[in-house]
């Protein structure tokens, strides 16, 4: 073997394996340190697009939840109206009943009466509710997106609930011609036990929308865990393996070091036989 000066391969293949050996472990340590095996895109440049894309799901699922979440308060503040406007139905009913006493003077009919338009005046209070300024009762209802790609024919459609109706809610009871329960606008017990059915049939559909809107967001919270689960296989550092990793650039980066000394102690060689 050629005894030089000027070139010191065995030293310049040295540092190439040093310096190797020192990005590996600084790789190394950045993945511990992050959590994360993709610390940068060279890392895994299709695994880095592919959790991207994943991750921009699961955030749209995440305010899908909050849609949903926001929906089904409206439907219960919906239902809590409809429950006090069955509660006070039923109250008229007995009103009516009581009122066809024959025994009843016209001073307890007069104080029927009074009742009843109290109680007329909360339904009609009733019809005009609210939910963060989106009205609870009216023809028009909505559609609620379930999917990530906020599909409408897959979403949750929340009916429009006519409460003023007089064919399928309650005008017929608040009717402006109605003043008195006696009243032959008001159409006797028949008509207030279809005002019944008819809040009763709301309640229904209300319910109903309820439970699709419960399941729609138990479907999105199983999808988001599995979609999180993949993410982590994509970009999660596997610590075990990588303190592995560590460990063994670690001591490729010490034994490099020490070569690579004794490669720049090499060329002391050809001064002693230059010296003599």
């Amino acid at each position: 073997m050629s005894v030089v000066i000027n070139t010191n391969t065995a030293a310049e293949i040295a540092a190439n394996n040093l310096a190797n050996s020192t990005m590996q472990l600084q790789e190394s340590m950045n993945k511990l340190s992050s959590g994360s095996k993709i610390v940068n895109p060279s890392n895994d440049a299709g695994g880095l697009a592919v959790s991207m894309k994943l991750t921009a799901t699961v955030d749209r699922e995440t305010a899908l939840q909050n849609n949903i979440g926001d929906a089904t308060s409206y439907l219960q503040t919906q239902d809590g109206a409809l429950q006090v406007a069955g509660s006070i139905l039923d109250r008229i009913s007995q009103l009516e009943t009581l009122y066809q006493d024959p025994t009843k003077n016209s001073s307890d009919l007069s104080n029927y009466d009074d009742e009843f338009t109290q109680l007329q005046s909360e339904l009609t209070a009733l019809q005009g509710g609210s939910f963060n300024g989106v009205s609870l009762f009216g023809s028009t209802g909505f559609n609620v997106a379930v999917t990530d790609d906020l599909s409408t024919t897959s979403g949750v459609t929340v009916m429009g609930q006519t409460l003023a109706s007089t064919a399928t809610g309650i005008g017929a009871i608040t009717a402006s011609g109605v003043t008195s329960l006696g009243s032959t606008a008001l159409g006797g017990l028949a008509t207030i036990t279809t005002a019944i059915q008819n809040v009763a049939t709301m309640r229904a559909n209300n319910g109903a929308e309820q439970s699709r809107l419960n399941f729609a967001s138990t479907l999105l919270t199983t999808n988001a865990t599995n979609l999180q689960s993949a993410i982590s296989r994509i970009s999660d550092v596997d610590v075990a393996q990588e303190t592995t990793n560590l460990a063994k650039w670690n001591v490729l980066v010490q034994a490099g070091t020490s070569m690579l000394t004794q490669a720049n102690q090499s060329a002391q060689v050809a001064l002693k036989l230059i010296t003599g």
